[in-house]
């Protein structure tokens, strides 16, 4: 095959693929409503919220006054 008829069969692959993640996702959300929650497995609306953790350093006044972990005191040595 030629570099242009290669890049053709990635790209109908590529579509191929996405077409068949679409469909698997919307027979997951078929399963998803048809099969009733329990216990071990809740209804999704009864999923907790996702919480986003900023990358941004926390402000270090936070720990001030806070001990080492394991370590003990910061002004004193470890045992």
């Amino acid at each position: 095959m030629s570099q242009p008829e290669d890049l053709t069969a990635v790209h109908r692959r590529i579509d191929e693929l996405v077409q068949r993640v679409a469909d698997l996702e919307r027979t997951v959300g078929r399963l998803n409503e048809a099969v009733p929650a329990t216990p071990s497995r809740p209804a999704p609306k009864d999923r907790p919220e996702v919480v986003t953790i900023p990358d941004a350093p926390y402000n270090a006044a936070l720990w001030t006054d806070s001990d080492d972990e394991g370590l003990g005191l910061r002004d004193r040595r470890a045992p």
